[in-house]
C-alpha cells in the first residue's frame, strides 16, 4: 500500500501555502451538501503553480506504477479530475478519457469522452475524496461501458469512514497523496492553526454531517 509520510507532509504544505486548503474552525464553510465544515479544499488552485503541479503529477504517476502496475488508460472525473488526469496521462504516455457527472444532453449523449476500446485497464484520477460518491459514479460508468477499473488515485482525502466503506463495497482500491490527519499535523506544527483548534477540527472529521449544527 502506498504510504509516504514525506509526500503526505509535502503535499499538505503545498496545499496550505497556496490556500488550496483553507482552515476556518471559527468561521465554517457550508458545502453544497449543506454540511458545515471548518475546511475547504479546492485542488484546482495547484494548476496555477507549475512547481506544485509538476510535483503532484510525478507523485500520482508513481502511485499508479507502484500500486496498479501496468495500466492502459487514465480516466479523469469531471470536472476537477480532468486536468489532473490529463497531466498524469501525459507523464505516463497513456491515452486519456474523462467521465462526465451525467450523460451529455445533446449530440451522442456521451458520459465518457475520448476514444478507447472497452476492455482496457483504467486508473481513475480525482482531485479530492470526500464520501467517494461522485468518484464511484465514474467508476460505475466505466465498468458499465466495459472497462476494467484497476483503482483510483487522488490528491487528498478527508479520511471519512464512509468513503472507506463506499470504496470497499464497490471493490475499488484507492490511494491519495495526502490526507486530513497529515494536514492537521503539518498545520499545527507550522502555526497555520492554533493548538486549541485541533480538537475542533478532529471532532468535525468524526461527525461531519452533524458538526456545527445548533
Amino acid at each position: 500500500m502506498f504510504t509516504n509520510s514525506e509526500t503526505e507532509q509535502q503535499v499538505a504544505e503545498f496545499l496550505l501555502q497556496i490556500k488550496a486548503i483553507k482552515l476556518q474552525p471559527n468561521n465554517p464553510f457550508t458545502w453544497a451538501s449543506g454540511w458545515k465544515s471548518p475546511i475547504y479544499c479546492d485542488n484546482r488552485v495547484t494548476l496555477s503553480y507549475p512547481t506544485i503541479r509538476t510535483y503532484i503529477r510525478h507523485k500520482l504517476a508513481s502511485v499508479i506504477q507502484e500500486e496498479y502496475g501496468s495500466v492502459e488508460c487514465i480516466a479523469g472525473v469531471a470536472t476537477a479530475g480532468i486536468p489532473q488526469g490529463a497531466l498524469v496521462a501525459q507523464e505516463l504516455g497513456l491515452p486519456f478519457i474523462y467521465v462526465r457527472a451525467k450523460p451529455k444532453e445533446h449530440g451522442r449523449g456521451n458520459m465518457i469522452e475520448g476514444e478507447l476500446s472497452p476492455g482496457k485497464r483504467v486508473v481513475v484520477i480525482e482531485d479530492l475524496i470526500s464520501t467517494g460518491k461522485s468518484s464511484l459514479q465514474a467508476v460505475d460508468a466505466l465498468r458499465e461501458a466495459g472497462y476494467t477499473v484497476a483503482g483510483l488515485a487522488a490528491i487528498f482525502t478527508y479520511g471519512f469512514d464512509i468513503a472507506d466503506e463506499n470504496f470497499k463495497n464497490a471493490k475499488c482500491p484507492y490511494f491519495t497523496l495526502s490526507n486530513y490527519s497529515a494536514l492537521l499535523k503539518y498545520a499545527e506544527e507550522h502555526q497555520f492553526i492554533a493548538a486549541a483548534d485541533v480538537a475542533v477540527l478532529k471532532q468535525w472529521r468524526e461527525q461531519p454531517e452533524t458538526w456545527g449544527q445548533q
